[in-house]
């Protein structure tokens, strides 16, 4: 595989990336147990197909099914689809240096996907805690500084045979 020409990565680049893994975390956050759960393991297994005919040929369709396989598995441990995103995280990389991006007309969306899904990789290694909960805890959200009777929900069942 021989590279090809690759856009230079700015700290926009990078920083745009970072406010859409943000945005997805609070939006799928809104999601309760187990809904969470399962939706991500199946968004994510979709995500893995993203990039069949990016450019890398038969590797892709190893990719698809090995993705789909962990992300399968995402629907009883939350560690498999921090697993799964990991994964893509890595293919987006690939595909950054050697295939085509994620999105045709934006040469750097590779290497920005790249970086949200490694952000949403740790939220689901953390155990996909809710992000309000999070501030919450944090004393973070809006109308909580100096309060000291916060209270925390507990947090969801994050693997049921890991």
């Amino acid at each position: 595989m021989d590279a090809h020409a690759i856009r230079s990565f700015s700290v926009d680049d990078g920083a745009m990336a970072v406010v859409v893994a943000i945005a997805f975390i609070f939006l799928v956050s809104l999601l309760k147990e187990p809904t969470r759960q399962r939706f991500m393991a199946i968004f994510v297994a979709g995500a893995g197909a993203a990039y069949l005919n990016g450019g890398l040929g038969l590797w892709e369709f190893l990719f698809t099914g090995v993705a789909t396989y962990v992300a399968y598995r995402g629907l009883e441990s939350y560690r498999f689809i921090g697993a799964a995103w990991i994964l893509h995280t890595m293919w987006d990389v690939a595909h950054h240096f050697y295939g085509h991006p994620i999105v045709f007309f934006v040469p750097t969306s590779s290497a920005q996907c790249a970086i949200t899904d490694a952000l949403i990789a740790v939220w689901f290694f953390a155990g996909a805690p809710r992000a309000y909960d999070v501030l919450r805890r944090r004393g973070g959200a809006a109308g909580t500084e100096g309060c000291n009777a916060v209270t925390t929900l507990p947090r969801a069942k994050v693997d049921s045979k890991n």
